[in-house]
């Protein structure tokens, strides 16, 4: 019984707080950034721990092929060599299987990994996990991470066609170089 009660208080406090990492304020700035590991569009597995001392754009979008998740992407895509210049790792993740990021990636040619978190455990360390229209999806939300893998910047309202400029002049300001 009292395991059932602490699950059932657990659940609630959940629901009406969020992920329990981001109720407690663990996805503030200058926190630890949750690890995780995934696979992109070929199979080949991600951590965050694999960036280290390099700044990494995690961002999150609901789905692949989308108008806004198009743009968004395209707007990365178009940017890749300033966030090169920056010794920035720009990392797509949503909820999506590997097989429909290889195909999203080859129609737009995206030079990043998009990250297949399927089950949504990386979207729920992040506190980024809802429903929309009936599906599960992830936020479109941003995590600029630090070299030291803690989180620099957290954009919670994110337009599509202006993110990724909007990143770039944030990692600049940073004082992000290669």
């Amino acid at each position: 019984m009292k395991r059932l009660t602490f699950r059932f208080v657990t659940t609630v406090a959940t629901l009406l707080l969020g992920h329990p990492a981001v109720a407690a304020g663990g996805l503030d700035v200058g926190n630890p950034a949750p690890e995780f590991e995934l696979p992109d569009q070929q199979g080949q597995l991600h951590s965050l721990e694999d960036y280290r001392d390099q700044w990494v754009v995690l961002y999150f979008y609901p789905k692949d092929e989308t108008p806004g998740c198009t743009t968004e992407a395209c707007e990365f895509r178009d940017n890749i060599f300033a966030y090169r210049e920056l010794n920035a790792q720009i990392l797509g993740v949503s909820l999506d299987d590997v097989e429909s990021h290889k195909k999203f990636a080859a129609n737009h040619s995206l030079p990043f990994p998009l990250l297949a978190d399927t089950e949504g455990t990386t979207a729920d360390a992040y506190g980024v996990k809802t429903r929309m229209m009936g599906w599960t999806v992830a936020k479109r939300q941003t995590f600029l991470i630090d070299p030291d893998g803690n989180i620099a910047k957290h954009y919670e309202d994110v337009k599509p066609d202006a993110h990724s400029v909007e990143v770039l002049a944030d990692l600049e300001s940073l004082g992000a170089r290669e």
